[in-house]
């Protein structure tokens, strides 16, 4: 049973049963400007390892990867255009893609979604 107290701005929760936090599960996407290659990473125990992995997959295809992205119990979204890419993270995978899009669209008219990844909740 999760019981959460609203003071002001600040919400505190406390869970009672078991006493297990919840699970963190972590993800990153790595991009690189100049070949468009990218890597992806979901469920990671850290944001390190999340980025890492990220970095290590796009790695393989290109050698100025980026980590673009990282986010926590979440949805991730890489959206590439001709002359930019945009990024962004939601709660659910429908916003994370839109608002990839529209970061995208700053840049360049021409953006589609090419990876999009969601950690276990």
């Amino acid at each position: 049973m999760r019981r959460c107290l609203a003071t002001g701005l600040v919400v505190l929760c406390a869970c009672a049963g078991s006493g297990e936090a919840a699970a963190q599960n972590y993800g990153a996407i790595a991009y690189s400007p100049s070949t468009k290659a990218y890597g992806w990473s979901y469920d990671y125990p850290s944001r390190g390892a999340a980025e890492s992995a990220a970095l290590a997959n796009c790695g393989k295809q290109a050698n100025d990867c980026i980590v673009s992205l990282w986010f926590r119990n979440a949805c991730g979204a890489l959206a590439i255009g001709s002359n930019g890419y945009g990024t962004a993270w939601a709660s659910q995978r429908s916003s994370a893609e839109n608002q990839a899009l529209a970061v995208c669209r700053r840049h360049t008219m021409d953006c589609a979604v090419k990876q999009w990844v969601c950690t276990t909740r």
